[in-house]
């Protein structure tokens, strides 16, 4: 009887031990089922590497990826661009009653949203760029804490629910399938049009569409049919129509206007900007000939001293143009980078010029803006745009470089998409790649192998340019020794490679990253987030290639353009091998540029059904690569 009191008294003094012990470390059952249970939902390589053992502790950092952690309770989930997939369980965080940031955008995750009614304390809520279906769950309204909600880019159905907090600052439910008016509560109507955009069935106010006064589906009584009534109502209909196309008219006459004035005010910016370079030229000059503005092949010192006059100095053998020529110029605003804005100047009876207006640099002097300038110019190669002229004063930096007649390649690839587009074919896309990869190479071999500067910085599609003859070239190179390091780790693509993400560096190994980004969106057709301008939305190609690959879809990775030509299959395979390896995320792991230039060199196209022929060196493809095949039926290889 004693042994048995004291068996009983020992289990529950264990049990409170235990109890007082998950209290003390801060562990929290729920919680962790339910991660497991997201785990198995995602079920991805990573996930199931990192999620492992305890994952919150006190108040010590996380050990999960992904996760925050307040006294021991997850607060926040964010697995943004992981390209996660999976079917979503309705109650997935009922369990997180701490949570206050939840965020899965940019992945291809589906189901119904999820429950709020346990997550009182959500702020921060982003499931856009997903694939999520259903109704917008009534419970967000209860969320007197939430200050922004992004659901764009789903497949979300139904109605928009009446959210009035007004904690809510940021809202985004566009490009869905949402339906019927757009509430109108205070907070809602606040937002933008553009914040319920690509909604085909939703109307009211913000947005353009005007809603019709019945409401389909409603059960009105029919009424009988009235002759007169008929008459009247097509008599109010060609009216209507009337009106309309008035108003297309005007619209129409408007927004031409607007072009117009916005094209003469950027041709006035920059005459401006030119007679006021011009003006303090003048005043040093008088008496000399305007001819001897032209400065060819000036050293350093040189350039200083034509500082105070403020000179147009030519890096190229035959360009003899003025500012005079400049003023007289019509020129065309051709939009605003990241190193400032440009222009294109038509001068008379030569081809065009673009201005690019420098800002945003280094507190360099004199001296070292000019040499920096000049070893830019000293970069020689078929496939770089050439730096026709610098001007340099204390107010202005320019840079002048001949026009591209077509374009870039960002515009190429993904522009005027359908009707009327000329393809982009494999045999131009292995062009591209080969004359961005010896460029690429040639400033590798071209600069100093131990600076803290990579030798381009900022490789995306849009700086590789088409020539008059479908030359490539590649601009915007050498300014990652111009531009203020918070500006470049800011816009410059080399920052966005994982080792600057992981360890704050750079080097030249982070343009070869940039590089295999580059090729995988010329093979894939697809924008990538890495790169993408402003108003485009992107994904992180990187990541979802090496998850196709692994999951051995790959059939499905080429572009539509492409992935026709069955010939050319094999040469789509070496190079994609090629762009994975550039894209390593370890920078040791990744091929020298002159290795890389020499592989694509090695892919021969198929001309008129000859057999194909390569000598790439499989050293260059990850164990990984060797499931790539599989994703190809027989017959298209």
């Amino acid at each position: 009887m004693e042994f048995s009191l004291l068996f009983f008294a020992a289990i529950l003094l264990s049990g409170s031990v235990v109890a007082q012990v998950d209290t003390i470390v801060g562990f929290n059952g729920d919680e962790r089922d339910a991660l497991y249970a997201l785990k198995a939902t995602f079920n991805d390589t990573f996930l199931n590497r990192n999620w492992t053992g305890t994952h919150c502790h006190n108040n010590q950092p996380p050990l999960w990826y992904g996760l925050q952690c307040v006294d021991g309770r997850v607060t926040a989930i964010s697995l943004d661009s992981l390209g996660l997939v999976g079917k979503m369980n309705f109650r997935a965080f009922n369990k997180f009653t701490e949570l206050s940031v939840l965020s899965l955008k940019n992945n291809s995750l589906s189901g119904n949203v999820f429950s709020f009614t346990s997550n009182q304390k959500m702020k921060t809520i982003d499931l856009s760029f997903n694939a999520f279906d259903g109704s917008i769950p009534v419970s967000l309204v209860s969320l007197t804490s939430l200050e922004s909600l992004q659901l764009q880019n789903n497949r979300f159905t139904g109605s928009i629910p009446e959210f009035n907090q007004s904690s809510l600052a940021v809202f985004n439910v566009s490009n869905n399938n949402l339906n019927g008016f757009i509430p109108r509560t205070k907070v809602l109507q606040s937002f933008g049009a553009g914040s319920y955009v690509g909604n085909p069935g939703l109307c009211g106010p913000p947005s353009d569409a005007v809603c019709n006064s019945i409401i389909k589906g409603s059960k009105a009584t029919a009424a009988p049919p009235d002759t007169n009534k008929a008459t009247n109502d097509n008599s109010s209909s060609k009216a209507h129509v009337i009106l309309l196309l008035i108003l297309v008219i005007v619209l129409f006459f408007v927004a031409n206007l607007l072009l117009l004035l916005l094209y003469f005010k950027k041709h006035r910016e920059l005459k401006e900007l030119i007679k006021k370079l011009g003006s303090n030229e003048t005043k040093e000059k008088k008496n000399e000939s305007m001819t001897d503005i032209s400065i060819q092949n000036q050293q350093p010192a040189e350039a200083a001293a034509a500082d105070e006059g403020g000179k147009l100095i030519f890096t190229e053998e035959g360009e003899n143009f003025q500012l005079g020529d400049l003023l007289k110029a019509s020129a065309e605003g051709l939009g605003k980078g990241i190193f400032g804005n440009s222009y294109k100047a038509m001068l008379e009876g030569r081809s065009p010029i673009v201005v690019k207006r420098l800002r945003d640099l280094k507190p360099l002097t004199v001296d070292e803006f000019m040499k920096q300038v000049q070893l830019i110019a000293k970069l020689r190669h078929p496939n770089l745009l050439p730096l026709v002229a610098y001007f340099y004063t204390k107010e202005e930096k320019l840079l002048l470089y001949k026009y591209a007649e077509k374009g870039n390649l960002f515009d190429r690839i993904h522009g005027r998409r359908g009707v009327g587009r000329v393809p982009f074919r494999w045999s131009s896309r292995l062009i591209v790649a080969q004359g961005v990869a010896r460029a690429l190479e040639f400033l590798h071999l071209n600069s100093k192998p131990n600076t803290i500067n990579v030798p381009h910085g900022n490789l995306k599609s849009s700086n590789v340019l088409l020539g008059e003859n479908d030359e490539v070239l590649v601009s915007d190179y050498g300014f990652a020794s111009l531009i203020a390091l918070p500006i470049a780790a800011q816009c410059m693509v080399s920052y966005r490679s994982p080792e600057y993400q992981q360890m704050k560096r750079v080097s030249r190994k982070s343009d070869v990253w940039s590089f295999g980004c580059l090729l995988i969106e010329l093979l894939t057709g697809k924008i990538s987030s890495h790169s993408a301008p402003e108003e485009s939305h992107g994904i992180d190609l990187c990541a979802w290639v090496n998850r196709a690959v692994r999951e051995e879809w790959t059939a499905e990775i080429f572009d539509s353009e492409i992935a026709s030509q069955r010939s050319a299959i094999p040469g789509m395979l070496n190079l994609l091998q090629i762009a994975i390896h550039c894209s390593n995320v370890s920078p040791d792991k990744r091929p020298e540029m002159s290795e890389v230039a020499k592989e694509i060199e090695n892919i021969k196209l198929i001309e008129n059904g000859e057999e194909y022929s390569s000598s790439f060196d499989r050293s260059l493809t990850d164990d990984s690569m060797s499931t790539v095949g599989s994703g190809i039926p027989m017959d298209e290889r």
